[in-house]
């Protein structure tokens, strides 16, 4: 088989051997897994605890997905992890992150300031964490919007004090006692939860008089999901207040290289370099998958954690398929509002230290004009991160790394490669410009420190990660999407009726987001074992070794050549 493999067994066990149609007699169910996602790794590490023989095949060189990074230069361009859900100890969802040892040995990094948005005037407003100092700096910013702003924050607080429970098992197969804990735990705050999940935030925002608060709101989250009710506003800001959404040690690629390094302390093996072409099915049923190079891999089930369209379309040969797959596939795919937007990232290398007293996010509302120059933008605004700030490795010694991101349209650039690839290049180049010139603008100086810009457009994103349209989160969520990836999981179970030995994982099933990502391979595992006849076992990592910048592994590193523009 090609490709680099990553992996251990047993001291004297031998392992079985995966181009063989019949497994050993006696031993385990064998389980391969399409893609090395956080999904992917998550259905290996469960299913490894719970005594299956599982392979995880990917195509590209790292595992995560798009929770991923690059180097250059010596800097490292960390493309993922904004915050993540789950850092409070005391969390339901911290538990899924303790069993897939993705914080072992690692600090977190918590800000006071969750973002802060400054208009084209200068004008700003800071989205503090803290419910009392929030509203303290709203009031004083707009005192005629007392009212909204008193309710906001009111219902702030009471998010912060409902904690809401993460579930760790797929409704079908709870018991009465996890049922009644979930009860216990939503009842309270049903109201709340109710109320905020019905009320779009962009109905909200028009109740403020002031047009910075206004404009601001709906970009709390750097940039607008379009859609979105205040639910979820509430719910991030409250877990950023209570520590349950912060910046782990490490970053986006730290946290899969840890899921990673939890999986083959099981016993898991990972090939990558290796691109699953088909499914192989016989009588119904997966049977295992055929590699790019020829080779077939047998099992007795298949999990795609991977590209939803790529699977049904390519890994299935178009030939199966559900309402649900339908719905979600055919329907509701190419309609407006379902995926999360692609995005293009400008990693800018900088000599010398970040601008000095300034919050480590920023959203910069942009006049129409100048946000016409931002190749593909769908948004008029460009949020600016002062990556850095984050956690420590990013950048060489007294250097710094900043991240200039906003959502843009797919199409443009992809047509645009395929037509011409030095137009494509040229494009990328105007990003690169415009943030430069935007930088110089917003602090005076800091042009002559800028070292190179790196820019990765969604095509990049699509060619790295095979996510259809470069989507970085899959389906979004309280799009029409929801309910059909909630039937998918709940009613369907994760797999294709028909079709038994297979079932799919990740955000192009559950929604986007690492921990739903993680715990759509929980699922995954979980519905796998009852179907195998297997006791489903789940236990925290126990590994206490510090996260060192060695555990980042050997990163790719863009030729000299393109400096300024990421393929």
């Amino acid at each position: 088989m090609a490709g680099a493999e990553r992996g251990s067994a047993e001291p004297g066990r031998r392992g079985p051997d995966w181009s063989e149609r019949e497994r050993t007699d006696g031993g385990p169910p064998r389980v391969i897994v399409i893609g090395a996602g956080l999904a992917g790794l998550a259905t290996g590490c469960y299913a490894q605890m719970s005594g299956l023989e599982t392979r995880i095949f990917e195509k590209h060189v790292l595992p995560g997905g798009c929770c991923t990074a690059w180097a250059r230069d010596g800097y490292l361009f960390d493309y993922c992890i904004d915050w993540l859900i789950g850092t409070a100890e005391t969390s339901g969802a911290h538990q899924v992150w303790r069993e897939l040892g993705a914080l072992d040995g690692k600090s977190v990094t918590h800000f006071d300031v969750f973002n802060r948005v400054v208009d084209e005037h200068g004008r700003a407003v800071t989205f503090h964490c803290d419910p009392d100092r929030l509203e303290a700096h709203l009031l004083d910013l707009a005192p005629g919007d007392a009212a909204p702003v008193r309710e906001f924050c009111r219902d702030l607080r009471r998010f912060v004090a409902a904690a809401a429970p993460w579930e760790l098992t797929p409704p079908p197969l709870r018991t009465t006692a996890e049922r009644l804990r979930t009860l216990r735990a939503v009842l309270p705050a049903f109201r709340l939860y109710w109320r905020t999940a019905t009320t779009p935030m962009s109905a909200f925002a028009e109740r403020f008089e002031d047009q910075l608060l206004r404009r601001a709101f709906p970009v709390m989250f750097l940039q607008e999901p379009a859609g979105f009710p205040l639910l979820p506003y509430l719910y991030t800001l409250a877990a950023a207040h209570t520590g349950n959404a912060g910046f782990p040690q490490g970053g986006s690629l730290g946290l899969a290289r840890s899921v990673e390094e939890r999986y083959t302390s099981l016993g898991g093996t990972i090939g990558y370099r290796c691109r699953v072409e088909r499914v192989l099915i016989e009588g119904g049923r997966a049977i295992g998958v055929q590699l790019r190079d020829g080779s077939r891999h047998f099992a007795d089930h298949v999990v795609a954690a991977c590209d939803g369209p790529t699977v049904l379309g390519k890994l299935l040969g178009g030939l199966w398929s559900s309402p649900t797959l339908d719905r979600m596939y055919g329907e509701l795919l190419d309609r407006p509002g379902n995926l999360y937007p692609a995005v293009v990232s400008a990693f800018v290398g900088l000599e010398g230290p970040l601008p000095p007293g300034e919050p480590h996010s920023t959203t910069y509302l942009l006049e129409p004009r100048t946000a016409a120059r931002l190749p593909g933008s769908l948004q008029s605004s460009l949020v600016v991160q002062l990556r850095s700030a984050y956690a420590e490795g990013f950048a060489p010694p007294g250097k710094s790394v900043l991240h200039c991101t906003y959502f843009s349209d797919y199409r443009s650039w992809k047509e645009l490669k395929l037509r011409d690839r030095r137009a494509y290049r040229a494009r990328k180049q105007e990003v690169a410009a415009f943030v430069r010139e935007f930088l110089e603008r917003t602090y005076p100086g800091i042009g002559r420190r800028i070292e190179l810009v790196d820019v990765a457009s969604p095509v990049t994103t699509e060619r790295f990660t095979g996510n259809t349209y470069g989507s970085i989160l899959a389906w979004q969520a309280f799009s029409e999407a929801e309910d059909a990836a909630d039937r998918l999981v709940n009613r369907d179970r994760m797999r294709i009726p028909g079709l038994a030995g297979f079932s799919m994982a990740g955000q192009w099933t559950a929604l986007g987001g690492l921990i739903r990502a993680a715990t759509s391979g929980r699922y995954a595992a979980q519905y796998l074992c009852r179907d195998l006849g297997v006791p489903f076992r789940a236990r925290p990592s126990e590994n206490r070794e510090p996260w060192h910048p060695g555990k980042w592994g050997r990163l790719p590193r863009l030729d000299r050549a393109t400096v300024g523009a990421s393929e």
